[in-house]
């Protein structure tokens, strides 16, 4: 019999009968992939999802077990993950290569193995190199179990026998299954591993993590559904060029998202770093113009770090924004407002916006850090350096209020600072031990 074949994105999973050089769906180019189509069989489609039978039930009658949370050993992966480690979930991790993910697990699963049952599934290495590594890091070795395998069946057939209560697939684009006709990596083969792996957790109540490659662009590699039928995604952040790593949470059904792990790269493996503001802070003695320190809040933790501008002439005639930790169509919308509402003009310089120590910021209320770094570059005058900003500027020049107000101003005070400019909603009705300055209007941040 002929074997029928389709062309599958690798990027959204649409299918077309032909081949083409860009996605008529989401528009990727040379994203599309011929695979063969194998009618999946019973045995692959396997049973109940959530190890329930299908069953109308009222809410009030379901019954909510105790949720127990496993220490991981690094208090950030247990913060990020929303307190530990919950029986029968998956998690997947994303990151660039060589970012740290293959020893963030693999020092997760030492920590646990003193207490629990674990299995490290590798797909990538020997045998002999995760042993390496795991003796080049010093990390306990006694109950860590390995398994070198990429056949998904005979991993859920071992892990049927040896019932670990954690397990590591290293990676999922490894793996394969015996049901997909398709070299492993593809769109089908990702989508029905994964299926089967999550299956498997919830049905034996087994916490999974899942190693996941990115894209050039730094997405998760293979089928956005990949993401969905997880409980957490977590990405691994980090620049080449600095020990400094970070944890942000994506998804995550057991607790806050854009939570936030800072951890250090060492030759032992990654450290934990109690306190990230220390890191974020450069606290130069002779403050320079273009440099401001705003308190950004990430999850359920406030930080401080320090936004840094420079503003230059422009040699062409389009003058250059460039971003590095923010968000570039923010930029622009923040320079319309500086022009339209404060009087000064950027539209003949060129901007250039740094996040000190590689931290990407995404909330708005970096608005008035940013803003402030742009006019001290501008006019060369130095903002004090014992002083904090935070603040979300609207369209009209107004300064609107921020989450978590009270708890960043007490960041700002533990870390010595004297003096806050801040929105004037966020005041504080008793003193905290800090000078505030609550300014409503951009105008006013400008005259200060």
């Amino acid at each position: 019999m002929k074997t029928k074949t389709q062309f599958i994105c690798n990027q959204c999973a649409a299918v077309s009968s032909q081949w083409s050089g860009q996605c008529t769906q989401c528009g990727a180019w040379n994203a599309i992939g011929e695979e063969s189509i194998v009618p999946v069989s019973k045995h692959s489609r396997g049973g109940h999802y959530a190890n329930q039978r299908s069953a109308v039930t009222f809410i009030e009658d379901v019954v909510i077990d105790c949720e127990v949370r496993l220490d991981c050993g690094l208090s950030e992966l247990n913060r990020v993950l929303g307190g530990g480690l919950v029986d029968g979930s998956v998690v997947l991790i994303g990151g660039d290569p060589g970012i740290g993910k293959s020893t963030l697990l693999i020092q997760t699963l030492a920590n646990l193995s003193q207490q629990q049952k674990v299995l490290y599934v590798t797909g990538e290495e020997s045998l002999q190199q995760v042993a390496m590594r795991a003796k080049r890091l010093q990390l306990p070795l006694s109950g860590l179990r390995l398994l070198a395998e990429t056949q998904v069946e005979a991993i859920i057939e071992h892990a049927r026998k040896e019932k670990p209560r954690i397990m590591v697939i290293d990676s999922v684009q490894t793996m394969f299954t015996d049901t997909i006709n398709a070299a492993p990596g593809g769109v089908s083969q990702v989508r029905e591993a994964a299926a089967q792996l999550v299956r498997f957790a919830k049905l034996t109540q087994t916490a999974i993590f899942l190693v996941g490659h990115v894209t050039k662009e730094g997405a998760l590699a293979g089928p956005r559904v990949l993401e969905h039928m997880v409980d957490c995604v977590l990405y691994f952040e980090g620049q080449n060029d600095s020990r400094f790593r970070v944890i942000r949470a994506i998804k995550n059904r057991f607790g806050a998202v854009n939570e936030l792990g800072v951890f250090a790269m060492t030759d032992k493996g990654l450290k934990e770093v109690a306190n990230p503001s220390a890191i974020f802070l450069s606290r130069q003695p002779d403050p320079t113009p273009g440099s401001a320190v705003m308190v950004t809040w990430e999850g359920t933790r406030s930080m401080l770090v320090e936004v840094q501008a420079l503003v230059d002439e422009a040699s062409g005639p389009q003058p250059k924004r460039v971003t590095a930790g923010l968000e570039h169509n923010r930029l622009a919308i923040l320079l319309a407002v500086l022009h339209r509402h404060g009087g000064i003009a950027t539209f003949d310089q060129d901007v250039f916006i740094n996040v000190v120590g590689g931290v990407k910021v995404t909330e708005t209320g970096s608005d008035l850090a940013l803003l402030a770094a742009v006019r001290s570059s501008l006019r060369n005058q130095v903002f004090p350096s014992d002083t904090i900003i935070f603040g979300e500027v609207g369209l009209a020049g107004e300064i609107r209020p921020v989450q978590s107000g009270q708890e960043r101003l007490k960041e700002a005070v533990k870390h010595g600072f004297k003096r806050a400019i801040i929105p004037y909603a966020n005041a504080p009705k008793q003193s905290l031990g800090i000078e505030v300055q609550a300014v409503k209007h951009l105008q006013e941040m400008l005259i200060l």
